[in-house]
Protein backbone atom coordinates (compact mmCIF):
# COMPACT_ATOMS: atom_id res chain seq x y z
CA UNK A 1 0.00 0.00 0.00
CA UNK A 2 1.17 3.53 -0.57
CA UNK A 3 2.66 5.34 2.52
CA UNK A 4 1.41 8.37 3.61
CA UNK A 5 2.68 11.11 6.38
CA UNK A 6 0.33 13.67 7.75
CA UNK A 7 2.66 16.22 9.45
CA UNK A 8 0.44 17.94 11.90
CA UNK A 9 2.31 21.57 12.62
CA UNK A 10 -0.44 23.96 13.86
CA UNK A 11 1.66 25.53 16.67
CA UNK A 12 1.93 29.05 17.49
CA UNK A 13 4.45 29.23 19.91
CA UNK A 14 2.46 30.32 23.07
CA UNK A 15 4.01 27.75 25.79
CA UNK A 16 7.35 28.43 24.33
CA UNK A 17 7.06 31.66 24.94
CA UNK A 18 8.25 32.85 21.28
CA UNK A 19 6.85 35.34 18.55
CA UNK A 20 8.41 32.26 16.04
CA UNK A 21 6.27 29.02 15.74
CA UNK A 22 8.06 26.07 17.52
CA UNK A 23 7.89 24.10 14.49
CA UNK A 24 9.66 27.11 12.40
CA UNK A 25 12.61 27.48 14.88
CA UNK A 26 16.20 27.25 13.68
CA UNK A 27 17.55 23.85 14.90
CA UNK A 28 21.05 23.18 13.72
CA UNK A 29 20.82 25.43 10.80
CA UNK A 30 17.45 24.64 9.74
CA UNK A 31 13.43 24.88 11.01
CA UNK A 32 12.37 21.82 13.05
CA UNK A 33 9.48 20.99 10.93
CA UNK A 34 11.93 20.83 8.20
CA UNK A 35 14.10 18.24 10.14
CA UNK A 36 10.63 16.27 10.79
CA UNK A 37 9.94 15.77 7.57
CA UNK A 38 13.33 14.58 6.02
CA UNK A 39 12.99 11.61 9.09
CA UNK A 40 10.17 10.23 7.14
CA UNK A 41 11.79 10.37 3.74
CA UNK A 42 14.74 8.68 4.80
CA UNK A 43 12.69 5.77 5.92
CA UNK A 44 11.09 6.42 2.69
CA UNK A 45 12.14 8.25 -0.49
CA UNK A 46 8.51 7.38 -1.98
CA UNK A 47 6.38 8.60 1.29
CA UNK A 48 3.55 10.91 0.11
CA UNK A 49 4.00 13.96 2.45
CA UNK A 50 0.92 15.90 3.87
CA UNK A 51 1.84 19.11 6.28
CA UNK A 52 -0.93 20.37 8.01
CA UNK A 53 -0.23 24.28 8.45
CA UNK A 54 -2.59 27.52 9.61
CA UNK A 55 -3.21 29.09 6.17
CA UNK A 56 -1.78 32.02 7.88
CA UNK A 57 1.66 30.40 7.92
CA UNK A 58 1.52 29.06 4.69
CA UNK A 59 3.67 32.07 2.69
CA UNK A 60 6.06 32.15 5.65
CA UNK A 61 7.04 28.65 5.12
CA UNK A 62 7.32 28.71 1.08
CA UNK A 63 9.99 31.39 1.97
CA UNK A 64 11.90 29.45 4.41
CA UNK A 65 11.83 25.97 1.98
CA UNK A 66 12.94 28.62 -0.30
CA UNK A 67 15.78 30.10 1.57
CA UNK A 68 16.68 26.48 2.62
CA UNK A 69 16.61 24.94 -0.63
CA UNK A 70 14.08 22.75 0.96
CA UNK A 71 13.07 21.03 -2.26
CA UNK A 72 11.71 17.56 -0.35
CA UNK A 73 7.82 17.02 -2.03
CA UNK A 74 5.18 17.70 -0.12
CA UNK A 75 0.75 18.86 0.18
CA UNK A 76 0.56 21.77 2.37
CA UNK A 77 -3.23 21.85 3.57
CA UNK A 78 -4.48 24.52 5.97
CA UNK A 79 -5.01 23.51 9.74
CA UNK A 80 -8.36 23.62 11.25
CA UNK A 81 -10.16 24.85 14.67
CA UNK A 82 -8.41 21.76 16.43
CA UNK A 83 -5.67 18.64 15.95
CA UNK A 84 -8.63 16.74 15.48
CA UNK A 85 -10.08 18.99 12.21
CA UNK A 86 -6.38 19.43 11.47
CA UNK A 87 -5.48 15.72 10.29
CA UNK A 88 -9.16 15.77 8.98
CA UNK A 89 -8.34 17.95 6.52
CA UNK A 90 -5.08 16.63 5.57
CA UNK A 91 -6.94 12.84 5.66
CA UNK A 92 -9.23 14.46 2.93
CA UNK A 93 -6.17 14.22 0.36
CA UNK A 94 -5.12 10.89 1.09
CA UNK A 95 -5.88 8.06 -1.21
CA UNK A 96 -6.92 4.78 -0.33
CA UNK A 97 -5.22 1.84 0.21
CA UNK A 98 -2.75 3.36 2.28
CA UNK A 99 -0.88 3.17 5.52
CA UNK A 100 -1.12 6.54 7.26
CA UNK A 101 0.83 8.09 9.94
CA UNK A 102 0.26 11.22 11.33
CA UNK A 103 2.99 12.94 13.28
CA UNK A 104 3.84 15.93 15.21
CA UNK A 105 5.78 18.48 13.08
CA UNK A 106 7.76 18.90 16.26
CA UNK A 107 8.79 15.53 17.15
CA UNK A 108 11.87 15.54 15.14
CA UNK A 109 14.03 13.14 16.78
CA UNK A 110 11.33 9.96 15.88
CA UNK A 111 14.21 7.46 15.28
CA UNK A 112 14.34 5.18 11.92
CA UNK A 113 13.46 1.98 13.72
CA UNK A 114 10.90 3.75 15.38
CA UNK A 115 9.14 4.62 12.17
CA UNK A 116 9.85 1.12 10.15
CA UNK A 117 8.45 -0.62 13.42
CA UNK A 118 4.80 1.52 12.86
CA UNK A 119 4.58 0.96 9.42
CA UNK A 120 5.44 -2.26 9.31
CA UNK A 121 2.98 -3.01 12.59
CA UNK A 122 0.18 -1.20 10.92
CA UNK A 123 0.24 -3.42 7.77
CA UNK A 124 -0.61 -6.35 9.96
CA UNK A 125 -3.20 -5.05 12.41
CA UNK A 126 -4.64 -1.58 10.95
CA UNK A 127 -3.78 0.96 13.78
CA UNK A 128 -0.16 1.27 15.70
CA UNK A 129 0.83 3.81 18.54
CA UNK A 130 4.39 4.05 19.89
CA UNK A 131 4.89 4.11 23.76
CA UNK A 132 7.81 4.27 25.66
CA UNK A 133 7.52 3.45 29.89
CA UNK A 134 6.85 5.70 32.80
CA UNK A 135 10.16 6.29 34.32
CA UNK A 136 9.33 8.12 37.08
CA UNK A 137 6.59 7.89 40.34
CA UNK A 138 3.25 8.57 39.54
CA UNK A 139 0.45 9.86 41.51
CA UNK A 140 -3.19 10.00 40.83
CA UNK A 141 -4.92 13.82 42.56
CA UNK A 142 -8.89 12.80 43.54
CA UNK A 143 -11.51 15.33 43.90
CA UNK A 144 -10.16 16.78 47.09
CA UNK A 145 -7.00 17.64 45.81
CA UNK A 146 -5.36 14.26 47.56
CA UNK A 147 -2.65 12.21 46.06
CA UNK A 148 -2.41 8.58 45.76
CA UNK A 149 0.63 6.73 44.20
CA UNK A 150 -0.02 4.23 41.26
CA UNK A 151 1.82 1.92 39.69
CA UNK A 152 3.69 2.91 36.93
CA UNK A 153 4.44 -0.15 35.03
CA UNK A 154 0.68 0.18 34.13
CA UNK A 155 0.68 3.50 32.00
CA UNK A 156 2.04 4.27 28.78
CA UNK A 157 3.90 7.64 27.42
CA UNK A 158 1.94 7.85 24.07
CA UNK A 159 4.58 9.14 20.76
CA UNK A 160 4.14 9.72 17.41
CA UNK A 161 4.14 8.65 14.60
CA UNK A 162 0.35 6.86 15.10
CA UNK A 163 0.19 5.15 11.86
CA UNK A 164 -3.22 3.34 10.49
CA UNK A 165 -5.24 1.96 7.17
CA UNK A 166 -6.54 4.50 5.47
CA UNK A 167 -10.06 3.72 5.19
CA UNK A 168 -10.47 2.86 9.08
CA UNK A 169 -8.77 6.07 9.90
CA UNK A 170 -10.62 8.12 7.58
CA UNK A 171 -14.01 6.49 8.94
CA UNK A 172 -12.77 7.35 12.50
CA UNK A 173 -13.02 11.03 11.58
CA UNK A 174 -16.35 10.73 10.15
CA UNK A 175 -17.45 10.58 14.15
CA UNK A 176 -18.34 13.98 15.67
CA UNK A 177 -15.59 16.01 17.32
CA UNK A 178 -14.77 15.23 21.04
CA UNK A 179 -13.11 16.82 23.63
CA UNK A 180 -11.52 14.13 24.97
CA UNK A 181 -10.23 13.31 21.79
CA UNK A 182 -6.44 14.25 22.40
CA UNK A 183 -4.58 12.33 19.64
CA UNK A 184 -5.45 10.01 16.70
CA UNK A 185 -5.90 6.07 18.42
CA UNK A 186 -8.37 8.19 21.31
CA UNK A 187 -10.69 8.95 17.72
CA UNK A 188 -10.10 5.61 16.56
CA UNK A 189 -10.81 3.58 19.96
CA UNK A 190 -13.91 5.62 20.25
CA UNK A 191 -15.42 3.30 17.05
CA UNK A 192 -14.46 0.18 18.73
CA UNK A 193 -11.60 -0.41 17.42
CA UNK A 194 -8.05 -1.61 19.42
CA UNK A 195 -5.08 0.07 18.90
CA UNK A 196 -1.77 -2.09 19.34
CA UNK A 197 1.57 -0.42 20.15
CA UNK A 198 4.91 -0.89 19.24
CA UNK A 199 8.43 0.54 21.55
CA UNK A 200 8.96 4.31 20.84
CA UNK A 201 12.42 6.09 21.38
CA UNK A 202 12.93 8.66 24.53
CA UNK A 203 14.71 11.28 22.03
CA UNK A 204 11.64 11.24 20.31
CA UNK A 205 10.57 14.45 22.49
CA UNK A 206 7.47 16.93 21.41
CA UNK A 207 9.04 20.22 21.58
CA UNK A 208 6.55 22.51 23.71
CA UNK A 209 8.28 24.45 26.04
CA UNK A 210 11.50 26.17 26.71
CA UNK A 211 12.41 22.98 28.57
CA UNK A 212 11.53 20.78 25.97
CA UNK A 213 13.91 23.06 23.17
CA UNK A 214 16.78 22.93 25.92
CA UNK A 215 16.39 19.17 25.94
CA UNK A 216 16.55 19.63 21.79
CA UNK A 217 18.87 21.46 21.44
CA UNK A 218 21.31 19.01 23.52
CA UNK A 219 19.97 16.14 21.69
CA UNK A 220 21.12 17.78 18.36
CA UNK A 221 24.72 17.64 19.69
CA UNK A 222 24.25 13.81 20.01
CA UNK A 223 21.75 12.31 17.55
CA UNK A 224 21.60 12.32 13.79
CA UNK A 225 18.83 14.15 12.48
Amino acid sequence: MTEYALIVAGGKGSRMGTDLPKQFLPLAGKPVLMHTMEAFYTYNPDIQMIVVLPHSQQEFWADLCEKHHFVKPHRVVDGGETRFHSVKNGLAWVKEPALVGVHDGVRPFVSQEVITRCYRQAADCQAVIPVVDVIESLRCVDAENRSHPVDRSLYKLVQTPQVFEASLLKAAYEQPYQSCFTDDASVVEAMGKAVAWVEGNRENVKITTPFDWKVASALVNACTI
